[in-house]
């Protein structure tokens, strides 16, 4: 059974920072990609950074240049770091995977950007 877990959300003034973490169980993980989706409140869910199984990564624009993605095959999770928090980073953030043709998705971490 596979399964997708969050962590690392929470409250944070803005300009700071925060890391989530994934840990992934039931698939071999290092074949893997894998990525970070968030959700704001009347938004449809958007991508924001994904990291294939070699490595590669790719950013929405709107976080180029403060978010990294990042992976570690040996603890079967994925990582985002996130820098230079701004108030419209607020949203719930999702781990998520294409394994077999399924999508999986984790249950979500809140983040809320706010002084």
């Amino acid at each position: 059974q596979v399964q997708l877990v969050e962590s690392g959300g929470g409250l944070v003034q803005p300009g700071g920072s925060l890391r989530l973490s994934c840990a992934a169980s039931g698939i071999a993980f290092s074949m893997y990609a894998m990525n970070w989706y968030r959700q704001a409140p009347g938004n449809q869910r958007e991508l924001v950074a994904k990291i294939t199984s070699g490595g590669r990564t790719n950013y929405a624009d709107s976080v180029k240049g403060r978010f990294t993605i990042s992976r570690d095959n040996a603890k079967n999770t994925v990582y985002l770091q996130m820098n230079s928090l701004k108030p419209e980073d607020t949203a719930v953030y999702y781990c998520h995977s294409v394994v077999a043709g399924i999508l999986y998705w984790g249950q979500g971490t809140q983040v809320t950007v706010s002084s």
